[in-house]
């Protein structure tokens, strides 16, 4: 069995969508694991995990969101790759995406980080920077960018 590790971080965009199929069709060829993460940063949606006022709950129902998130962006991926024969793993966690992808990376001693590079302008990257970005001046081991 082989060590390699591939690790694809998903945001459901099909950028990502495409970055786990190359890496699951990488790993087959080469016999890697694959896991497949998820980062929620639910530090911008603080105000709707609040509640409003005391006869209503929270806006948003942090537990309910999770499990629709698994269901809408992780749960196709593994579907539409069940047959394959490599281990393919998936975790949704919770921070800042890109401190917590080159924490997993680390962690896991990934072999290659596979990565959607969603098309926004090149101003927007230059003002706010991306994930994709942010990952590749930091990772400090291959990383593949996807289109």
């Amino acid at each position: 069995m082989s060590d390699l590790l591939y690790l694809v971080a998903v945001d459901g965009s099909d950028s990502a969508k495409r970055a786990a199929t190359r890496a699951i069709n990488l790993a087959e060829k080469c016999n890697a694991k694959v896991k497949v993460i998820m980062v929620m940063d639910w530090s911008y949606l603080q105000p709707l995990l609040m509640r409003d006022d005391i006869n209503t709950g929270p806006v948003l129902n942090k537990k309910e969101e999770e499990s629709n998130v698994i269901k809408r962006v992780i749960t196709p991926i593994l579907d539409e790759h069940h047959e394959t024969s490599i281990n393919i793993s998936s975790e949704l966690l919770e921070g800042d995406p890109t401190e917590v992808i080159l924490e997993q990376a680390k962690e896991l001693q990934a072999n290659m980080v596979f990565v959607g590079r969603q098309g926004r302008s090149r101003v927007i990257d230059l003002l706010l920077g991306s994930v994709a970005n942010k990952l590749a001046h930091r990772i400090g081991v291959p990383i593949v960018l996807v289109p």
